[in-house]
C-alpha cells in the first residue's frame, strides 16, 4: 500500500461555519472581475451546528449535517455581490434553545443523535438545512421559496427578510413515523420535493419504515450513552469475546438486526408499519394525500429514505435513495472510554446502503379526488444514487431519467474519535475531521442515463459513464431551471455537477471494509490505494444528449468545490449554457464563492468572492431567483393552533407561551 502523507489535506474551513448572521455584507473581490451581466438573487443553505455547539466545529463529533441550517442570500447586481444570512428560526429552533439556556426548561432538552437531534420528551429537530424548492401558486406572480429537510416538514421563508413564515402542512397533515405522542412530531418526508411550473403543483412525499424504529427506544439509547461500569464492563467483555476478523461480524450483523428489530417491534408492543404517502400542494389549501401500494396491495416499502421526487408531465418518480438512516445513525459517541466496543457496537448495527435504487412510478392520471390509494410501476436501477433529475417531456410514456451515482460512498457515515486512517492504519483523522462525512470513496462515481416505461417500469435502455481521474464524490448539481419566459425546460439537455475528490484522511478502515465488496466496483481495491495520481474536486458538464462530459474544470490541489448554481445572463438567448455557475469553495482555511461562465468552465473561474466576516462551513443545494420581495401569500398554518393539540404537561405549555409562540403571531403585516 502507497502512503499518502503527501496528498493535500483536507480543507479544514469546511468544517467551521459562524452562526452570526450578516445583512447588506459587501463581498470582496479577491481576483478577477464581477460580470455586469447579471442579476437576481443566489440562496446558498447550509449546517451550522447548533445552540449547543455554538457553530462548527461540534465539539462533540456529531454528523455535520446535524445542524440549524443558515440561508445565505448573494445579491447580484452588475460589478456588486452583497451578501445577507439568516438561521432558520423554526418553532423547534425556540424551543432548543430555550431548553438548552433557561434551567426551568433543562430537563426537555434535546440532545446529538448522529445525524438527528432528538428530545425524549419533545420530539424530534427540524432542522432544515438541506435545500430550497422554488414555486408559485396559480395566478400569482411572486416567486416563493421553502426550505427543506429529510426529516421533517419543509418551510416557506420570506425571500426579502430570510425569516421562516409558515410549515407547508399543518401538523394534522402529516403521519409520524413514530407511535408517541410529541409536540415536534417525527415526520420523514424529502429534501427535494419537485414542483410542476406548467401546472402550479408541488408534490412532496411522507413515508414511515416499520424497521426504522430506533427513536421509539430513545430512552435505551440515551441509556448507552450513559452506561453504569458494570454494563460498560459487560460491553467490552463482549467485545474481547469476539475476535472474529471485523468482515465475519459485519456479514453476521447483516443477517441479525432485522431480526432483532421485529423482536423489539414486538417485545414494545408497538405497530410501526411501512407507509408511504404521495403528497400534492397548489400552495392555497391543504395537502392531498395518496397512499402508494405495489400492484400486489402491499404498501410501498423504503429501505434507506426518499431524498428526491422527480415529476414529469404525466408521472412522479419516487426513489429509494442511498442516503440511508438506521439505528447506527443515532448512536453518536456512547462509550467515550472504552473504543474497542464503539467500535463492536458499531459493526454489529451498522450495514452498508444499498447497491441498487429502487424506483416507484406513479400515473398522475391516477391523482385523483376520488381515490385514496394508488398503484405504482415499480423499477430497479443497478447502482445506488441521491441525486436524480428527469425530463419533463414523456412521448409515448418514456421517461428519461439522469442520475448521479455515489458507488461505495456512504453519505450516512461520519468520522467518529476511534476511527482510524485506512492509509496509515496507526494514526487516526485529524481531529477537526471528526463529523465529517466518512466520504473516502470506495469506488468511482458514475453518470446516467435511463429510458423507463413509465406505464410498465421497464428499464428501455440505459448509459452510464465515468472519468476514473475526476467522478470521485459525485454530489451536487445545477441546470438551466428556468427559459427566458420563466417556464422550466421540458427537456435537460445540460446538468452542471461537482465532485468531491478524492481525499485519503477521509477514508477510514471501517468504511473501507464496510465496502470492500462492493457487487459494482470500476476501480479495483488495488487501483483504490495505490494509484498515486491526484484525483480532484471538479465542476463538470454533462451534455445528455450525447452522454459524455463537455467540459470541466479541476480545482488545485487542497481545493474542493461545492453548490453550483446556474444563473442566466441578462438578456440571455436561452441556451442552457448562456450563464454562469456560483460555487462554494474550500481550501485550508479559506472558504470563498467561486464564479464560472458556464460555457467556458475549463478556462477557470472568472472572479472569487469572500470576505472575512462571511465564515460558512460545508454547504449544501442552492436556488436562484430573478427577484426578491416581501412575501404577499395568504397561505399560514397559525403556530399555536398547529401545536396546542400535541401539548400535554404543563411545564411544556407554559415553554410554548414563552419561548415559541411570541415568535409566530397568528398574522403577519
Amino acid at each position: 500500500m502507497t502512503s499518502k502523507t503527501t496528498q493535500p489535506k483536507f480543507p479544514q474551513a469546511a468544517m467551521s461555519a459562524s452562526r452570526e448572521e450578516l445583512t447588506d455584507l459587501p463581498l470582496n473581490t479577491i481576483s478577477g472581475n464581477i460580470p455586469e451581466d447579471w442579476s437576481g438573487h443566489v440562496f446558498i443553505i447550509a449546517p451550522v451546528g447548533t445552540v449547543a455547539s455554538g457553530g462548527l466545529p461540534n465539539p462533540k463529533g456529531t454528523h455535520i449535517f446535524n445542524g440549524d441550517g443558515m440561508i445565505y442570500r448573494l445579491d447580484l447586481q452588475p460589478g456588486q455581490v452583497t451578501a445577507k444570512t439568516k438561521l432558520a428560526r423554526t418553532p423547534c429552533y425556540y424551543a432548543d434553545q430555550a431548553t438548552f439556556t433557561h434551567p426551568t426548561y433543562s430537563t426537555y432538552q434535546f440532545q446529538d443523535h448522529g445525524l438527528l437531534r432528538f428530545s425524549s420528551t419533545l420530539g424530534l429537530r427540524d432542522e432544515v438545512d438541506i435545500a430550497f424548492l422554488s414555486f408559485q401558486a396559480q395566478d400569482e406572480q411572486q416567486s416563493r421559496l421553502m426550505i427543506t429537510y429529510d426529516a421533517g416538514r419543509p418551510y416557506e421563508i420570506d425571500t426579502a427578510s430570510l425569516e421562516v413564515i409558515t410549515p407547508v402542512g399543518a401538523n394534522t397533515e402529516w403521519q409520524p413515523f413514530l407511535p408517541f405522542s410529541y409536540p415536534f412530531s417525527p415526520v420523514l418526508s424529502t429534501s427535494h420535493p419537485t414542483f410542476d411550473g406548467y401546472t402550479n403543483e408541488v408534490f412532496l412525499v411522507n413515508y414511515g419504515r416499520s424497521l426504522v424504529n430506533f427513536l421509539e427506544s430513545v430512552r435505551l439509547i440515551n441509556g448507552l450513552e450513559q452506561l453504569s461500569s458494570e454494563m460498560e464492563a459487560l460491553l467490552q467483555a463482549i467485545a474481547q469475546l469476539f475476535q472474529t476478523p471485523w468482515g465475519l461480524i459485519y456479514k453476521f450483523s447483516q443477517s441479525l438486526w432485522p431480526k432483532l428489530f421485529g423482536w423489539m417491534e414486538q417485545c414494545l408492543g408497538i405497530s410501526m408499519p411501512d407507509f408511504v404517502y404521495l403528497l400534492r400542494w397548489d400552495g392555497k389549501g391543504k395537502l392531498q394525500h395518496w397512499k402508494l401500494v405495489l400492484p400486489d396491495n402491499s404498501p410501498v416499502r423504503i429501505e434507506q429514505s426518499m431524498h428526491q421526487l422527480a415529476v414529469t408531465q404525466d408521472y412522479v418518480v419516487l426513489m429509494d435513495t442511498s442516503l440511508k438512516i438506521g439505528p447506527e445513525q443515532i448512536l453518536n459517541n456512547p462509550i467515550p472510554d472504552s473504543p474497542e466496543t464503539e467500535r463492536l457496537l458499531r459493526v454489529l448495527l451498522t450495514r452498508s446502503q444499498l447497491p441498487n435504487s429502487p424506483i416507484y412510478i406513479v400515473s398522475r392520471a391516477d391523482l385523483v379526488d376520488t381515490a385514496d390509494t394508488v398503484v405504482v410501476r415499480p423499477a430497479v436501477i443497478p447502482l445506488e444514487t441521491v441525486h436524480f433529475l428527469t425530463d419533463y417531456e414523456n412521448p409515448d410514456g418514456q421517461i428519461t431519467l439522469h442520475a448521479a451515482h455515489l458507488c461505495a460512498t456512504d453519505i450516512g457515515e461520519w468520522i467518529r474519535q476511534y476511527d482510524v486512517c485506512k492509509f496509515n492504519p496507526k494514526e487516526a483523522p485529524p481531529p477537526y475531521l471528526r463529523g465529517m462525512l466518512a466520504n473516502g470513496q470506495m469506488d468511482i462515481g458514475r453518470l446516467g442515463r435511463y429510458h423507463i416505461n413509465g406505464e410498465t417500469g421497464q428499464i428501455l435502455d440505459s448509459q452510464v459513464i465515468y472519468d476514473i481521474h475526476r467522478h470521485w464524490g459525485i454530489g451536487f448539481y445545477a441546470y438551466q431551471e428556468q427559459l427566458p419566459s420563466g417556464l422550466p425546460p421540458k427537456k435537460i439537455d445540460n446538468i452542471y455537477w461537482q465532485s468531491l475528490g478524492f481525499w485519503p484522511e477521509l477514508l477510514t478502515e471501517f468504511i473501507y471494509n464496510l465496502y470492500a465488496d462492493y457487487p459494482y466496483r470500476a476501480a479495483t481495491l488495488t487501483e483504490l490505494l495505490e494509484t498515486l495520481h491526484h484525483r480532484p474536486s471538479s465542476l463538470f458538464r454533462i451534455d445528455t444528449i450525447k452522454m459524455e462530459v463537455a467540459d470541466a474544470y479541476d480545482a488545485p490541489p487542497g481545493h474542493f468545490i461545492s453548490s453550483p448554481q446556474f444563473v442566466p445572463r441578462l438578456n440571455s438567448n436561452g441556451s442552457s449554457t448562456d450563464g454562469y455557475i456560483v460555487c462554494t469553495v474550500f481550501s485550508g482555511n479559506s472558504n470563498q464563492i467561486w464564479v464560472f461562465h458556464a460555457d467556458n468552465l475549463a478556462k477557470g473561474p472568472v472572479c472569487k468572492l469572500g470576505h472575512p466576516d462571511l465564515n460558512f462551513g460545508f454547504t449544501m443545494h442552492t436556488a436562484w431567483l430573478p427577484a426578491i420581495a416581501p412575501r404577499t401569500s395568504n397561505y399560514h398554518i397559525p403556530i399555536q393552533q398547529d401545536y396546542q393539540p400535541l401539548i400535554t404537561q404543563t411545564t411544556i405549555q407554559r415553554l410554548f407561551e414563552e419561548a415559541i409562540y411570541p415568535h409566530f403571531p397568528e398574522t403577519r403585516e
